[in-house]
């Protein structure tokens, strides 16, 4: 995710249909008016941290390639199970509902060992995924505040893709796991899939070092 937007704090009208667009940052909303926004600018991403609507840019190619990529690995592997597959689904860009009202936006999600599609609203995914972006605030907040929020609400495996550092950080409640780009990462969530981070590194390096 990349730098927050500075902009003015402004408070929500009451009688105001919300929209949300990069003057929104630092806007006041309740979580039942930040899950009725439907008309949005689509230029950016939006969360909704303890009440504090949150704007940043649009992930650039170095992130949405990537995370395509993974989606098509994944998918690809899917495809490939003759018998019950694992998966029960993964979604790009999936908001992640906090006990304190929270809305975190995920990179990527899995679900896994529901037997049935995922209740968007409800099943807490087992896998979630982001890649970090490069600056400082954003790294702890990808580190630290995500690592927290995630495991908090029962994600058992939270991977943050560093395209910058070219390594991968695997979290768990009980256990955190570094991988360098020369390996290849074997979750016991998803038996049979392999991950090449050296392959996801070299479709993120064709956009170079953008954040």
């Amino acid at each position: 995710m990349s730098t927050l937007i500075e902009t003015p704090r402004t408070s929500i009208e009451a009688d105001a249909p919300p929209r949300l667009d990069v003057r929104s940052n630092g806007t006041l909303m309740s979580p039942e008016e930040f899950d009725a926004v439907d008309d949005w600018d689509r230029e950016y991403r939006y969360e909704l941290i303890k009440g504090v609507v949150i704007v940043t840019p649009a992930p650039g190619g170095g992130e949405r390639a990537p995370n395509d990529r993974l989606g098509a690995w994944l998918w690809r592997f899917l495809e490939s199970q003759n018998g019950p597959v694992p998966v029960d689904d993964t979604l790009p860009e999936q908001y992640i509902s906090l006990p304190d009202g929270s809305r975190r936006r995920a990179d990527r999600a899995i679900w896994v060992g529901l037997g049935r599609p995922p209740r968007l609203e409800e099943d807490v995914p087992a896998i979630v995924i982001e890649f970090c972006s490069n600056s400082r605030r954003d790294r702890r907040r990808d580190f630290e505040e995500k690592r927290r929020d995630y495991l908090g609400v029962g994600v058992r495996e939270y991977w943050v893709i560093d395209r910058f550092q070219h390594s991968m950080t695997v979290f768990t409640s009980d256990n955190e796991l570094k991988l360098s780009a020369n390996e290849t990462y074997r979750s016991p969530l998803l038996p049979g899939f392999e991950l090449p981070l050296a392959r996801l590194f070299e479709v993120a390096d064709r956009y170079g070092q953008e954040s």
